[in-house]
């Protein structure tokens, strides 16, 4: 579907005025009355309300905020300050350290932007009509009302609600945990029997509800537990890893999807139609002001590469992380032969960048410098607030497309980076996929449920075949996570998993030599919205 534009502004700053813990000035909520909503509501197609809905999603693909808050914390990510560069007033530290509080940037941003897709999601219910399109429409708007909600569960544990229908300017209540559980799964269930079956990757679908409704239930035990006591131990039910084999198996029954050969056609600038794996997506087009998926090679990739037109030198990963991966596992990446339209064009490889770096000129492969004129050599090693421009292993996943150079003054580069050209890309950005599915099931599976499409060593050792690593000949919690991380990396699932399997709290090396406190598995809720809905308590640990 290609949704209509018309309406989305006014839609989009009617929906900023009405959530309780915007930045806007408490005027602006005045002015909005039942009757106001009443009025606009009868003026906005539908189809334009759901725009808005799948718009937010778009909040994702930011370097910051949802990504940043559960990958940051964990053992696949780390910010080090370089110099002047990356400090941000401790921003990424203080994540990867577990030691924020309700007034950092990044829990108030995405507390902001998660309930506003609740709520964008709501007022496209209440706009849709009963007709077949309208059916279509609410059960696209409940997935995306649960997806956004899930994130809201997983990260805050209290859900703010209030119903299209009530009166604006009145004081949400607030879904407990345990609460915001069961509507969420509800809704998911409701999506499922009316979603349209041929919907693709790029549109809400019933295997993308499937999916969201395996992670729920692979989470429960998380999400039910007594909210003084977080961070567990937890108690699986075999009852929820069933239904999670259920839903897993639907997926991996239907013959739709199979395991991508070539790991990085995941991320390819084509992979919609390259691979097979995806599940749920944003369908990015190239020179859409909205594609913005390049933040993940910018984020992390050189100021020089390639050549003197490069990224912002920023995020890295762990060297005991990179380490986890065998020599001959595709995943790992880092040669010319994982991704070559990429390598052979612009001198960059796919997936962990570690030693001498390269750019392409006159058609060979040029050795690139810092800015102080030493060779551009990753390094493994880092240290959190004091690391140069070279240190810390760089991460590359989605492909960089290379096109044609404009510049004539430059022969010896016939070739360019997408993001100079074109900053607004063509990979779609994935957030559910076949993969993903395997693993629920394998670890459904090893927690007790029953009734899989095959044991939970055989299904990892079917992922590990196709990627190039070595079976594994027994198969234990650890292990399964570590296969999660090998498999999902930088893919924004790394916190949930970590949370769920025990080990967000442990020690992750000199940037983080300590255990944490138990309640930093839930961020605290941003003080202005406590300030603001009095029906709203600071989680555990963080106050009154």
């Amino acid at each position: 579907m290609k949704f209509p534009h018309k309406s989305i502004t006014i839609l989009s700053l009617l929906f900023l005025g009405t959530v309780s813990c915007t930045d806007l000035e408490d005027k602006v909520l005045d002015r909005i009355s039942a009757e106001d909503l009443s009025g606009i509501s009868s003026q906005i197609e539908p189809s334009s309300a759901l725009a808005g809905v799948y718009t937010q999603l778009n909040r994702f693909q930011n370097q910051e905020n949802m990504y940043a808050m559960q990958e940051h914390p964990t053992d696949e990510m780390v910010g080090p300050t370089r110099g002047t560069d990356w400090s941000d007033f401790g921003t990424w530290r203080r994540l990867h350290q577990h030691s924020w509080d309700p007034l950092h940037n990044q829990v108030i941003n995405s507390w902001n932007e998660l309930n506003t897709g609740v709520f964008r999601a709501n007022q496209t219910i209440s706009f849709a009509g009963n007709d077949a399109a309208g059916t279509q429409i609410k059960a696209e708007a409940r997935f995306l009302r649960a997806f956004f909600m899930f994130q809201l569960i997983d990260m805050y544990g209290q859900v703010p609600f209030r119903e299209a229908t009530e009166d604006p300017n009145s004081v949400p209540r607030v879904f407990t945990r345990s609460e915001a559980f069961d509507f969420m799964v509800a809704d998911l269930e409701a999506a499922l029997q009316d979603l349209n079956p041929a919907n693709g990757p790029g549109r809400a679908n019933q295997d993308a509800a499937r999916a969201m409704l395996a992670k729920a239930y692979l989470n429960k035990a998380v999400y039910k537990q007594d909210p003084t006591s977080p961070a567990g131990p937890y108690a699986f039910a075999a009852a929820d890893m069933n239904k999670a084999i259920e839903y897993t198996n639907a997926i991996i029954s239907s013959g739709k999807y199979q395991l991508q050969p070539n790991y990085f056609d995941n991320f390819h600038w084509e992979n919609s139609e390259r691979s097979k794996e995806l599940i749920f997506v944003i369908q990015n087009t190239a020179g859409s002001p909205v594609a913005t998926v390049q933040n993940r090679y910018y984020m992390t990739s050189h100021y020089r590469q390639p050549l003197n037109n490069g990224g912002w030198n920023g995020f890295t990963t762990l060297a005991d992380f990179y380490n986890s991966f065998e020599a001959n596992d595709t995943r790992r990446g880092g040669t010319p032969t994982v991704a070559p339209e990429m390598s052979n064009q612009l001198g960059m490889n796919a997936g962990f960048l570690v030693g001498q770096q390269y750019s392409i000129v006159d058609g060979r492969l040029f050795p690139l410098q810092d800015r102080g004129g030493r060779p551009l050599e990753f390094t493994p090693d880092l240290d959190l607030l004091y690391s140069n421009e070279r240190q810390g292993i760089r991460v590359i996943k989605y492909l960089i497309k290379p096109i044609p150079n404009p510049d004539a003054n430059n022969p010896q580069q016939p070739t360019a980076p997408d993001f100079i050209n074109d900053p607004n890309p063509g990979n779609d950005y994935i957030f559910l996929r076949y993969a993903d599915v395997v693993l629920m099931q394998a670890e459904a599976l090893l927690r007790g449920g029953s009734g899989g499409s095959g044991t939970a060593l055989s299904l990892v050792n079917q992922l590990r075949t196709i990627r190039g690593a070595t079976p594994l000949t027994a198969l234990d919690d650890k292990a399964l996570l570590a296969e999660r991380g090998r498999e999902l990396y930088w893919e924004g699932w790394r916190r949930n998993d970590m949370i769920r399997f025990g080990t967000f709290l442990q020690p992750k090396g000199d940037t983080k030599p300590f255990e944490s406190p138990a309640h930093v598995v839930v961020y605290p809720i941003p003080q202005r919205a406590l300030d603001t809905n009095p029906n709203l308590k600071q989680n555990f640990g963080y106050g009154s």
